[in-house]
């Protein structure tokens, strides 16, 4: 156990498996206390492959996709067990954030718990599939009600907390599929990552005068069971569960932006992969054109001659060479 946290009390949406759980121990081992969430108890192994897939499997494939999917699933009530096995303080809730209401409660039962809030880590969210022609409605909305707009949801009821103390350490998650460029066939998983991004934007530059600060990060870590070996194929060949990180090694960075370390650090995308800790270039204008106003407003003949020239010099798109 640690004391960079000493004091500090931490709720982690998303943390009953995974990347939320992984994170919620961390911040507990460095002495915060912790509010541990997710949706509801329990998990069924169906959730993370189909039935028939399953039953496909052969017995000494079944014990070890079992031993793998206790490993990296459970719920909130199991990772406020294993803090608590390891010596830490934690509180589960289970709380949908997606709903506004259940998102209110989760913070409120934080601060009556534990007498305030300190750090918000948003993991909570929804991996979706398929391409923009054919997802409906319902699965448009799954998906970004969870992102951004759960984690919206439990940063506005914990800011005003964080503003009367004078501190705060929000941290959102967010994808590399927030460029657009990474999942061609998730158009909602895109926007809603994309969405956190910009939340993150906004809250770093609304809330960091009130010594408050928020990033998100972009994470390359195994939350499913990882049997290469065994594991279900699609039909392309490739697995169900493709190979990934275990997600304790993100931790100590996530525990340094949570910490009185990162005070400058806000508004900020990291991507982390192991060892690997990247920054985000912040979004800027490369390269502007502009027709003086006595001149009159741009005509599409007139940016048809200039725009290669002067706005599409070097520029490559991320679906290919334009021209």
């Amino acid at each position: 156990m640690g004391d960079m946290l000493k004091g500090r009390v931490a709720l982690v949406t998303g943390s009953g498996h995974g990347i939320g759980r992984a994170i919620a121990i961390a911040l507990a081992a460095e002495g915060a206390k912790v509010v541990t969430n997710n949706r509801k108890p329990g998990g069924k192994i169906d959730a993370i492959i189909s039935k028939d897939q399953y039953d496909a499997l052969d017995e000494a494939s079944k014990k070890k996709l079992n031993e793998e999917y206790e490993n990296y699933s459970g719920d909130a009530e199991k990772t406020a067990a294993r803090i608590k096995a390891a010596g830490g303080e934690a509180t589960p809730c289970y709380a949908d954030i997606s709903n506004f209401a259940d998102a209110k409660r989760l913070v409120e039962t934080t601060v009556s718990t534990y007498g305030k809030i300190d750090i918000v880590v948003n993991v909570a969210g929804i991996l979706a599939r398929g391409s923009v022609d054919e997802i409906t409605e319902e699965e448009w909305d799954v998906c970004l009600d969870t992102k951004p707009k759960g984690h919206f949801n439990v940063i506005h009821f914990a800011a005003p907390y964080m503003i009367k103390q004078g501190y705060g350490r929000i941290v959102n998650t967010s994808s590399g599929a927030f460029m657009g460029n990474l999942f061609y066939d998730a158009p909602h998983y895109c926007a809603s990552n994309a969405g956190v991004v910009g939340l993150t934007r906004a809250v770093a530059g609304e809330l960091f005068s009130q010594g408050i600060t928020c990033n998100a990060f972009c994470p390359h870590a195994q939350t499913r069971p990882r049997m290469d070996d065994i594991a279900p194929k699609q039909d392309d060949g490739r697995p169900v569960f493709p190979a990934a990180p275990d997600p304790m090694n993100m931790t100590p960075f996530i525990v340094f932006l949570c910490s009185e370390l990162s005070a400058h650090v806000s508004g900020t995308v990291f991507f982390l992969n192991d060892n690997l800790i990247a920054r985000h270039k912040e979004p800027i204008a490369v390269r502007t054109m502009i027709k003086p106003m006595e001149k009159g407003f741009w005509t599409v003949e007139e940016i048809d001659k200039a725009v290669d020239a002067q706005l599409l010099n070097g520029y490559h798109s991320i679906v290919g060479k334009v021209k």
